[in-house]
């Protein structure tokens, strides 16, 4: 479990039900819900994978391999697995017999070529989970495209596959909008809580913010990804992943009576023996009653948690009364902290140039920040900077970050 101490009365946010809630318990856990393996397009084993989670203090880790759940048979060539691989020295089999014995493998040749079956997600859970301590969530990248443009979202909390739309006749928004449509569906047929959460917006620039206001159902989305290739920093004309957060909720929230986007961090991890696409980048700390599937998705859906590539929170505290917004981090010996309260007000500007979305309501310098949001804010959200790089970086010149979702904005 993390070092995340609030008290049992410590902390309130806003669910989308507009109504504010007590944190009601102390259990907090950090977990990332965007990860790849051998199932997919990752380079490794998935017991690898979620033994180096658990071993670096996650609670909980979803495999989200693209369309497909780790389910039934999959097996792979070893020529097919080490060309995966960017290891010196060892390889992914030799690091998996080496962790998990040689009888671990199941090797298996097929028309004479020399193969592993892949253990399922059911192996995994049995080989490492332990209750209230270390949860293998069942997840899936549903690799949708629209116009040829991917529309990737990860469904969180799942028991089949749901089926991918491709559809080069239509928009990126549509098959955004069909896809999160059918994850709907499925949940309210399986009667099963899952969370669906759109990924790298900008990832060959498929999504604008426009396209995640209007889709009502969008209601989570990544504001990091660890991936260094999803342009999250948008460019000269395109705005950045925490920029579109910013429009994309002052068009919900001004324009089409919507609740706001909540923003998740995650790793998107592929490369697991060196190379820029590996675990630790990007993950929620999630207040929930208990460490297991349907819990944690509960908690997220009340926005119960907040995101981060490497600063810790101690504290959040939201005075419905008073609308204070209050923070406090867990320090880090070696850094300093800039904590940014930051919104949008409802005499914003859309035709001016300088439009006041996303503006910075106040920069403190701290481990401690509180600031009482404007009267006439749509909403106010919070990000937290270090003065250090985070152990595992993406970009360069790249400060680890926390943030802390949209308040203020209920009615």
């Amino acid at each position: 479990m993390t070092k995340f101490c609030a008290t049992a009365t410590s902390l309130l946010l806003f669910s989308f039900s507009a109504s504010a809630f007590d944190y009601d318990t102390t259990a907090w856990f950090k977990g990332n819900t965007h990860t790849h393996s051998l199932w997919s397009d990752g380079n490794d084993f998935p017991e690898m994978i979620f033994s180096w989670y658990r071993d670096h203090g996650y609670d909980f880790i979803g495999l989200s391999d693209h369309n497909v759940l780790q389910e039934g048979e999959k097996w792979m060539t070893v020529e097919a697995i080490k060309k995966r691989q960017r290891a010196i020295g060892r390889d992914a089999i030799s690091k998996c017999e080496a962790r998990w014995g040689k009888e671990w493998i199941q090797w298996e040749t097929r028309d004479g070529k020399q193969g592993i079956i892949l253990k399922t997600l059911a192996q995994c859970r049995e080989a490492l989970e332990k209750p209230g301590e270390f949860y293998l969530l069942r997840a899936e990248e549903v690799s949708n495209s629209g116009s040829k443009l991917p529309v990737h979202i990860n469904a969180i909390n799942l028991k089949e596959v749901i089926p991918a739309i491709k559809d080069d006749n239509a928009s990126p928004r549509d098959v955004m909008q069909r896809s999160l449509g059918a994850i709907r569906e499925y949940g309210e047929k399986s009667g099963v809580p899952v969370l669906a959460h759109l990924n790298h917006p900008n990832f060959q620039w498929a999504l604008t913010a426009e396209d995640l206001a209007n889709v009502a159902e969008g209601r989570f989305f990544e504001v990091y990804n660890g991936h260094p290739g999803i342009n999250h920093y948008g460019d000269d004309t395109r705005p950045g992943d925490e920029e579109i957060w910013d429009i994309a909720n002052t068009i919900r929230l001004a324009e089409l009576d919507y609740p706001p986007l909540l923003g998740v961090a995650t790793d998107d991890s592929h490369t697991y023996h060196g190379g820029d696409v590996s675990p630790g980048k990007g993950w929620v700390v999630v207040g929930a009653d208990s460490l297991n599937g349907d819990e944690i998705v509960n908690a997220l859906q009340k926005g119960k948690f907040y995101s981060s590539s490497g600063v810790e929170l101690e504290r959040i505290t939201f005075d419905q009364e008073d609308r204070i917004l209050s923070i406090s981090v867990i320090p880090d010996k070696d850094a300093n902290y800039t904590i940014e309260f930051i919104g949008t007000r409802k005499s914003y500007d859309a035709t001016a140039e300088n439009t006041g979305i996303g503006e910075v309501f106040a920069t403190m310098e701290g481990t401690k920040a509180s600031f009482q949001i404007p009267e006439d804010a749509l909403y106010m959200r919070a990000t937290i900077t270090s003065s250090v790089r985070p152990e595992n970086p993406s970009y360069p010149e790249q400060k680890a970050q926390a943030w802390v979702q949209p308040v203020g904005w209920e009615k």
